[in-house]
C-alpha cells in the first residue's frame, strides 16, 4: 500500500485536532484537549484508483514544542496550514508557520494546503476571505475555507490535498529524501492514535 505523510500545523486552538478527528473518525467534539507534542492518526482512501494510506501528524501549536515538531516536517509529503477565521492573530502567524514548513522539509515538492477553519462562525469573522485568498495566491498555496463541524468539507480538503500529492509525485517523482522514522516506536515524542477508515 502507498503511504502519504501529512503534517498539520498552525497556532494552538485553530482546530487542527478537530479536523483530524472529523476526517479519521467522523466525529466532532466541541471541546478538544490541547495537543502536546505530536499525535498521529491514519485513514485509507482511494486516489486515482489506488489505495493510499494517509498518515496524519497533528502538531502542537505552542512555540515551546517547535523543536519537537520540526523533525516531522522532514518526512512529510503534504502539509495542512491551518488558521482560525475568527482570530486574526492566527492568520498573521501563517508566514512564520509557512517558513517553518519550507525551511525544515527535505521535500522540494511538499504540497501545502492553506485552511481557514471555523467558517460556521462567520458572524465572528476577523479574517476576510479576500485577504486569505490574496495570501494564498502570493505564496502559491491552495486555499480552502471550511468548518471542522462539516464532514463533507473536511473530506474534500484532505482528499484534494492527497490528489495533489499524487499528481505531483506522478509528474516529478518522490523527491523527499529519507526522513526520520515515524513508526510506532517514536512514543517519546509522539502519542500515536491510529484509526483506519476506507472511503
Amino acid at each position: 500500500m502507498i503511504h502519504y505523510r501529512y503534517i498539520l500545523i498552525g497556532d494552538s486552538k485553530v482546530g487542527k485536532s478537530s479536523l483530524l478527528l472529523q476526517f479519521t473518525e467522523r466525529q466532532f467534539l466541541s471541546e478538544q484537549e490541547v495537543t502536546l507534542g505530536v499525535e498521529m492518526s491514519s485513514r485509507s482512501c482511494h486516489i486515482d484508483g489506488k489505495e493510499i494510506k494517509l498518515e496524519i501528524w497533528d502538531t502542537a501549536g505552542q512555540e515551546s514544542y517547535l523543536a519537537i515538531t520540526r523533525s516531522y516536517y522532514r518526512a512529510a509529503d503534504g502539509c495542512l496550514l491551518v488558521y482560525d477565521i475568527t482570530r486574526a492573530s492566527t492568520f498573521k502567524a501563517l508566514p512564520m508557520w509557512l517558513s517553518e514548513a519550507r525551511q525544515n522539509s527535505n521535500n522540494p515538492n511538499l504540497v501545502i494546503i492553506m485552511i481557514g477553519n471555523k467558517a460556521d462562525l462567520h458572524e465572528q469573522r476577523q479574517v476576510s476571505t479576500a485577504d486569505a485568498e490574496e495570501f494564498a495566491q502570493a505564496n502559491n498555496l491552495t486555499f480552502i475555507e471550511l468548518s471542522a463541524k462539516n464532514y463533507n468539507q473536511v473530506e474534500e480538503a484532505f482528499l484534494k490535498s492527497a490528489e495533489e500529492i499524487s499528481r505531483t509525485i506522478n509528474e516529478q517523482g518522490r523527491a523527499r529524501a529519507s526522513g526520520i522514522s515515524l513508526g510506532m516506536n517514536n512514543r517519546s515524542s509522539a502519542k500515536a492514535k491510529v484509526g483506519s477508515i476506507c472511503c
